[in-house]
């Protein structure tokens, strides 16, 4: 089985449409979560998300769209969570109160979270140098997708493979491009598992950030990919 799967599209709709144009022929798409907060389009990609992903977790942003002060320390994400909050639908946000934290696929074959597999630590960032440091948490899964810190990456560990297929909507690993990746569950380790970026309209983002009076540096950082 091919599975597409993505992450952190944090309201950017350029980045997901051509991300999912770019997708090659897949039998289900999964995301790793973080569907809302920072870009100007939360309520659109909570809808083209729901339509297209067999499956969605919870992240942090996600968690936080009725409580955006909990992020008054950083600005960037507390106005992207007042603009999430004031525009999903009653039926949206029911839907992003309900993702669950984890979900299993291809079989529970494969485990996706949006951070830390373990559920005290969920949002603990694990960055792919780290991605062994999981081998405890593989169980009988072949694999642990995650998403939380916008680097993408993929490590061999103890029993099966770990991987990001990083930020759809703000990577943060110094390549501008959206990330994404691609797993075919009938191959083993880091073969089963292809890592795609592409380019996206980030002038039209930027233009919607100025328009819905966003914090300008929702939109410089993503020229930069940080």
């Amino acid at each position: 089985m091919k599975v597409g799967l993505i992450s952190d599209v944090h309201a950017n709709l350029p980045a997901l449409e051509t991300v999912l144009d770019d997708m090659p022929a897949v039998d289900r798409i999964y995301c790793a979560g973080d569907v809302v907060g920072y870009n100007p389009w939360p309520a659109a990609c909570v809808e083209r998300v729901r339509d297209v992903a067999t499956a969605t977790v919870r992240g942090n942003h996600d968690r936080t769209v009725e409580t955006p002060e909990r992020y008054r320390g950083n600005r960037m994400a507390e106005a992207g969570l007042e603009h999430a909050k004031a525009s999903l639908s009653d039926d949206q946000r029911e839907w992003v109160d309900a993702l669950p934290r984890a979900e299993t696929f291809a079989g529970d074959r494969y485990l996706l979270v949006h951070s830390h597999p373990a559920a005290e630590r969920e949002d603990a960032y694990v960055y792919p140098e780290e991605f062994p440091t999981l081998d405890r948490h593989m169980g009988e899964y072949d694999g642990i997708v995650l998403g939380h810190t916008h680097v993408q990456g993929v490590r061999g560990v103890a029993g099966g493979v770990v991987l990001n297929p990083g930020s759809v909507g703000q990577p943060r690993d110094g390549d501008p491009r959206a990330g994404y990746a691609v797993l075919d569950t009938a191959a083993d380790g880091t073969d089963a598992v292809e890592t795609r970026r592409v380019p996206y309209d980030v002038d039209r983002v930027a233009a919607a950030v100025r328009d819905t009076d966003l914090p300008q540096r929702t939109a410089d950082r993503l020229y930069d990919g940080e």
